[in-house]
């Protein structure tokens, strides 16, 4: 499997989740235990959330929220 495509993949899987946790702004951002994040996902938390063109986004007290 090409890890661009891996990548992406788990991207979709936590933007879904924070979605269906109503966390679509800074201001409703959740936590890794509200959102239900499993292990692997934590994992890639590091490297997809807070960019600048990323669909994640993550506050300063490491809460997070897709803005789409």
């Amino acid at each position: 499997m090409n890890s661009l495509f891996y990548e992406k993949t788990i991207q979709d899987r936590i933007r879904k989740k924070l979605v269906k946790a109503e966390a679509t702004s800074s201001q409703k951002a959740v936590t890794i235990e509200e959102a239900k994040f499993d292990y692997e996902e934590q994992n890639w938390l590091i490297c997809i959330a807070g960019g600048l063109f990323s669909a994640v986004k993550k506050t300063e007290d490491k809460r997070y929220y897709t803005g789409d």
